[in-house]
């Protein structure tokens, strides 16, 4: 009985002692779940634009009818390793990007007595700022390589929902395979692979389109409407569908502030899009890839270097503001490392956002340390696709960041291989298999 009671005692006072120092003495965000929402129409009470109303006749065409209002939420925890020091990870379902310490800033302007905070993801020109009060942290994202672009925000202590905490029981299941229209409104529909797992109201997946991903969304189902989201700190994505009567769906697709579509999705699991290895191929006449860029350090590299000569090459076409570039990098950085081979070498052209050539550097070489890049990575243009065209004219064109193409020992141009099916796509463990097979048998020959 003594001992029980001590034990109480202690457990007592550890939490007393836990609350006293802690509680309300943080710098900075408090600690556990906070709830975002990127508003990408304004904030409520800001007057439409003309292109908004433009738009809602447009969606009225196709029987559907948008209720999330633009506001694109997402979830992240803030995690302190001090009182007076913390990071945060933003979660897209299976996914957790760390934001670390050094890249988050906060301040108490003494002007207004205002707390304001800055949180940025380098890798990406992008940042969210702003000021925060107890337990709310209200700002703007910002993207610096585009003019005037922001989009304003605003983040919650304590709630962890993502779209809503309703439990209103789903028309139907929709997990599994689909075969998605989007840009219906457009000249230029394009078609998708939508993958969703949905479990009761919880529900996650991703879009694979023929020149990359959609990455990790997750969201909800609500009766008939379903909802999904993803903020990386470059891709800003808000899809909504409604269920209709034949069990289709019908939906709208926004990225950011800047752009929106429609869609429509009807259930297929045997859909396929176009070859990734038919979309990018060798002009007529030639049969291999010649280009002289610099490196980092301003130093000119070419193929034609001895470091190569001999060797399996592969060459990946990348951006280090784009999300996929990063999942394929992260990829071919750990393929590397574990398997060391000098008879194969990898390196990376960047097109970047940047003109000025120590911006794009800068850049290259934060993605370098983020991924532990163990290849060479060369400056080779801007993100233009027809301009970074231009750098590669025995190309048909550039259609997507990332492109890789594999060269055999003899230089000659084998396989190229457009966009990427990363590891939010049930597509990622096959891509994998076929890299490797490629890999060894160009090795062997």
């Amino acid at each position: 009985m003594k001992n029980t009671a001590l034990v109480f005692l202690a457990i007592m006072m550890s939490t007393t002692f836990n609350s006293c120092v802690f509680e309300g003495r943080f710098e900075g965000l408090a600690p556990g779940p906070w709830r975002a929402s990127l508003l990408l129409d304004g904030r409520k009470g800001e007057q439409a634009s003309s292109k908004k109303s433009k738009y809602s006749l447009e969606i009225q065409k196709f029987k559907f009818e948008e209720v999330s209002e633009g506001e694109l939420p997402f979830i992240f925890e803030v995690t302190h390793t001090s009182m007076d020091s913390f990071f945060i990870e933003i979660i897209n379902g299976e996914e957790r990007i760390k934001v670390p310490t050094e890249h988050i800033s906060y301040y108490r302007d003494k002007s207004n007595g205002h707390n304001n905070l800055r949180i940025d993801f380098p890798h990406y020109d992008a940042y969210i700022q702003g000021r925060f009060e107890e337990n709310v942290f209200e700002g703007e994202y910002i993207l610096t390589t585009k003019d005037d672009y922001s989009i304003p925000f605003v983040a919650k202590q304590g709630q962890n929902y993502r779209f809503s905490q309703l439990r209103k029981s789903p028309k139907m299941d929709v997990s599994g395979e689909w075969e998605v229209t989007f840009g219906l409104d457009t000249d230029e529909p394009y078609k998708a692979i939508g993958e969703f797992k949905q479990d009761g109201n919880y529900l996650t997946g991703t879009f694979l389109t023929e020149t990359g991903n959609y990455r990790y969304l997750e969201g909800t189902i609500q009766a008939d409407r379903l909802y999904l989201s993803t903020f990386d700190g470059s891709h800003a994505f808000l899809f909504e569908a409604k269920v209709m009567e034949d069990s289709s769906l019908i939906g709208s697709f926004r990225s950011g502030n800047h752009y929106r579509t429609l869609w429509e999705a009807k259930r297929n699991s045997n859909v396929e899009l176009a070859s990734e290895y038919e979309l990018t191929y060798l002009k007529e006449g030639y049969d291999e890839l010649a280009f002289s860029f610099p490196n980092t350090e301003n130093k000119p590299v070419s193929l034609k270097d001895e470091a190569y000569d001999g060797k399996v090459k592969i060459v990946q076409i990348l951006g280090t503001w784009c999300p996929n570039c990063g999942d394929e990098t992260m990829f071919l950085s750990d393929y590397l490392n574990k398997n060391k081979n000098e008879n194969l070498a990898v390196i990376g052209l960047a097109y970047e956002r940047h003109s000025e050539f120590d911006k794009a550097a800068a850049a290259v070489n934060r993605m370098k340390k983020r991924f532990d890049v163990p290849y060479e990575m060369l400056i080779a243009g801007t993100s233009s696709k027809i301009e970074a065209a231009k750098t590669l004219p025995m190309l048909n064109a550039i259609i997507s960041y990332p492109t890789m193409i594999f060269i055999g020992k003899k230089g000659k141009v084998r396989k190229i291989h457009t966009g990427f099916a990363g590891p939010a796509t049930s597509k990622y463990d096959d891509f994998k298999k076929e890299f490797e097979e490629t890999v060894e048998l160009l090795l062997n020959e």
